[in-house]
């Protein structure tokens, strides 16, 4: 928690009310193993390959750099229904897919009745997949 903040001279100090906090969109993941292979370069080279690890590592930077889902643009994000709920699916690249759900005890849900992803700040990666498997 941000106490205080030194600008300007050691007299001068701002409190946490003066700043706008911007909280990045917070991972999760469905299982030890998917955790593991998101967070370990060499886990994901050798499970994934060289190439599909890079791609897997800059996307998800891109979900950590993100404050919601609605906020995500690289991979072609798109909604799917899944076998419990809805689901997002990312591009990774040559017909590989990270797979993602909402992670909210109470999923923020539009009138319409679809997620509401831009309020969605909270996700589970539930895996990867691909054409090829």
């Amino acid at each position: 928690m941000l106490d205080a903040l030194w600008f300007g001279s050691p007299s001068q100090l701002a409190s946490e009310d003066d700043f706008d906090f911007i909280t990045a969109l917070e991972l999760a993941f469905s299982k030890k193993s998917l955790r593991l292979l998101c967070q370990s370069e060499a886990i994901a080279k050798r499970s994934l390959g060289t190439i599909m690890a890079e791609k897997l590592k800059r996307r998800l930077a891109d979900l950590r750099a993100a404050t919601c889902v609605a906020d995500l643009v690289a991979g072609r994000p798109r909604e799917r229904q899944g076998p419990h709920h809805r689901e997002i699916v990312v591009d990774l690249g040559e017909g590989a897919r990270l797979v993602f759900c909402a992670n909210h005890n109470i999923i923020p849900m539009l009138e319409s009745g679809a997620v509401d992803w831009s309020k969605v700040s909270r996700i589970k990666i539930l895996g990867t997949e691909s054409d090829h498997a």
